[in-house]
């Protein structure tokens, strides 16, 4: 089976006002850079499908998906913070990008797949067991882990996040979960000013400078995320694949290039095929200057595809 590439029109829909960066055109601007460089002529596409309460359940409170489903407006929009809203097709967009990380679970796991990119919106790795937030309504990768534990019976999984901004609601629903390991990489002081102290053993959080480059990334990639993969051993590794820390990004200010998300996605491809058979999960979270992300993005999944050589 060739790699899956999982998205879905309903993540067109929800929109949060013409001038917010978390646009719908996000999406398109990554699938045809993917289209135009062929890389979708290597991937299988599938659309998502809409995840289950008792799926999402796994990793936030009944409450909290009641008050998400509640808040869905019929017409209009209705605010959950000050970055964040909803409009009438956001909840279902929100389903279909869980879902999207649920169903890559299932197509590596059990259908030969190997690699799955999930294209979807709203992101997720800000949401946490009982709150949205930071664009984010449910997690899609905790989501998608859970589902690997509790339904497939993996033993160990490990989440990297490579966001400009730390993954804080993924840290607070796993930070507790001796199954897995989550590595995340982020700039400090910026939004959740949150990660300098890790919230658990399982938690290895590196917050970098602002205006550090690629080269203190790479660095504790290799000293202190590889070694801490190498002793845990995953059997499935899930990516919160976020491309703002790139240099035309004013989301964040880390200066990354394209060459940097290859190189760090060169890494956790050899982590991969060493210890889970190359199984990974790749789903997308922040980006938000077009350009830069489509073209981040394109060579995220080229690695991933094994075309890089």
């Amino acid at each position: 089976m060739l790699p899956a590439y999982i998205s879905h029109p309903d993540c067109l829909k929800h929109t949060m006002g013409e001038q917010h960066p978390e646009s719908p055109a996000r999406i398109g601007a990554i699938n045809d850079m993917l289209l135009i460089k062929g890389l979708l002529d290597f991937m299988q596409p599938f659309d998502a499908p809409l995840a289950t309460e008792r799926q999402l359940a796994q990793a936030h409170s009944k409450l909290h998906l009641h008050t998400i489903a509640a808040l869905s407006p019929v017409d209009g929009s209705v605010q959950v913070d000050p970055d964040t809203s909803m409009n009438p097709h956001t909840h279902r967009a929100a389903l279909r990008a869980a879902g999207a990380a649920v169903l890559a679970t299932d197509l590596v796991l059990t259908k030969g797949a190997g690699i799955a990119f999930c294209n979807v919106r709203p992101p997720g790795h800000h949401a946490e067991r009982d709150a949205a937030g930071g664009f984010c309504f449910f997690n899609n990768v905790a989501v998608g882990i859970r589902h690997a534990l509790n339904v497939h019976g993996l033993e160990r999984v490990a989440l990297i996040d490579f966001d400009v901004h730390h993954g804080n609601g993924s840290e607070d629903i796993l930070h507790h979960d001796e199954r897995v390991l989550m590595c995340s990489i982020f700039e400090d002081k910026i939004y959740p000013f949150s990660g300098n102290r890790p919230r658990g053993p399982n938690m290895l959080n590196v917050a970098l400078p602002a205006r550090s480059g690629g080269e203190p990334m790479r660095a504790a990639v290799g000293e202190q995320w590889l070694p801490a993969l190498e002793r845990f051993r995953p059997q499935l590794i899930f990516v919160s694949a976020g491309f703002d820390g790139h240099r035309d990004d004013d989301m964040g200010n880390l200066g990354l290039v394209e060459a940097d998300y290859a190189w760090l996605t060169r890494q956790i491809v050899a982590v991969a095929q060493r210890h889970c058979q190359g199984r990974i999960v790749s789903c997308l979270e922040g980006g938000y200057e077009l350009s830069s992300l489509a073209r981040s993005a394109a060579a995220h999944v080229k690695v991933l595809l094994g075309l890089d050589d």
